[in-house]
């Protein structure tokens, strides 16, 4: 949504779902459980926290709220929507959710680049508190 336009966000979110439901394979499930599918696969699990301890700057591994992980997916579903390619952001959010339900794309590797990020980070999930 840009700008507080939901309606327009909404015609937007339809019309990718549309794009969806005639790119996808026939054998393939429907396009709403795609967009489950592709949100279930951005979603993060652990986020980094910066936390100053004693001086320094530490980044802390920590859970993630249910809430916060599905609002998280979204925005960088959208964000790397916007960045693709294609001529209008429906295509552009439909190919976006496409890559992202067969565990592809740009949103995806942010996920797995802010997992990685926490596994590196580990040792200083002890100053969580």
């Amino acid at each position: 949504m840009l700008h507080g336009k939901k309606s327009t966000a909404f015609k937007l979110f339809y019309d990718a779902i549309d794009i969806v439901e005639e790119k996808k394979q026939d054998d393939e499930k429907t396009a709403l459980e795609l967009w489950k599918d592709a949100l279930s696969n951005v979603m993060p699990h652990v986020e980094v926290r910066s936390r100053r301890v004693g001086g320094a700057t530490f980044q802390i591994p920590m859970q993630i709220r249910p809430d916060r992980k599905i609002s998280t997916a979204m925005k960088w579903l959208i964000g790397y929507s916007r960045k693709r390619n294609e001529k209008s952001f429906s295509q552009k959010l439909a190919s976006e959710i496409l890559a992202a339900s067969k565990e592809e794309g740009a949103a995806v590797k942010k996920k797995t680049d802010t997992h990685k990020m926490a596994e590196a980070n580990k040792a200083f999930s002890h100053f969580r508190f």
